[in-house]
């Protein structure tokens, strides 16, 4: 079956997140840890949680995906914007254990100018510092569109972050649709040699969950700016390859699209019409 859902906000909770993922059609979702422009974090409520693992199992939920906020930037040139990221994810990570198995998903970073190289090398670092052995939540580095500094641009330079983390097992890769279109990678005409290219460099058992986004930009423009699905320049039939892929088709799915929850629902219910089963 298709495992889809959309990025929904934690506010109210996570069964109420689960409850709304269902009514949507889908079976997971994505939530922000914490203010995705700040760094409050709400307090757990542990009910709500046991609540909500009960939910999960009775819909079958395969994981939910927990998305760092985007002011974490590990490889940033201040001392102080790198600490902070330090001590938020190893904070997410606590929390995460309240829901023990799932995803975490963060941006590597900005180098802002140091390099590339340089900035792998600071993201290493924080992993080395923050991953436990004892862990269960897989941290994912997600595929970037190659704007400004960004670091993960190419499959490559996430290979490199892989290579220096020392737990290297608690790491994943969540692909984004839309960054590696328009990071250049050809996933419209040359989807199978995107995989391809992804398991020479990376390996397919480190991709565990997809962003599924349309671009309002051509291939190759590194602007990283989402479209509803079918409408910006992949394209449906580009889609209905993704989602019945055999590499991709049983990964989790999660919508980034510009959308209120009407229109997740109607993306939900366009993608499942065009899934086989």
């Amino acid at each position: 079956m298709l495992h889809i859902g959309c990025h929904l906000p934690a506010s109210k909770g996570y069964l109420h997140m689960g409850k709304t993922a269902v009514e949507l059609g889908g079976d997971t979702f994505q939530f922000f840890t914490r203010n995705p422009r700040g760094s409050r974090a709400k307090a757990i409520d542990e009910k709500d949680v046991a609540r909500f693992r009960d939910f999960a199992a009775e819909h079958r939920f395969p994981v939910i995906l927990a998305h760092a906020p985007y002011t974490l930037n590990a490889c940033s040139d201040k001392e102080q914007t790198r600490q902070f990221a330090r001590e938020t994810m190893a904070d997410d990570l606590k929390r995460m254990e309240y829901t023990p198995g799932n995803l975490y998903n963060f941006h590597p970073g900005s180098h802002v100018g140091q390099g590339a190289e340089r900035g792998i090398a600071l993201i290493i670092a924080m992993l080395n510092e923050i991953l436990t052995e004892d862990q269960t939540t897989t941290v994912l580095l997600e595929t970037m569109a190659g704007k400004g500094s960004e670091v993960g641009r190419s499959f490559e330079e996430l290979r490199a972050i892989i290579d220096g983390v020392n737990l290297d097992h608690k790491l994943g890769v969540c692909l984004d649709t839309c960054h590696v279109f328009d990071g250049g990678y050809d996933i419209v005409n040359d989807l199978d040699g995107v995989l391809e290219t992804f398991d020479r460099v990376i390996g397919l058992s480190r991709l565990k969950a997809i962003h599924i986004n349309d671009s309002k930009n051509p291939l190759g423009s590194h602007k990283d700016r989402h479209e509803k699905i079918g409408e910006g320049h992949i394209g449906l039939d580009a889609f209905r390859r993704i989602i019945n892929h055999p590499v991709l088709r049983d990964l989790p799915f999660f919508l980034e699209t510009p959308n209120e929850l009407e229109g997740y629902a109607a993306e939900i219910a366009l993608l499942k019409a065009n899934y086989k089963e």
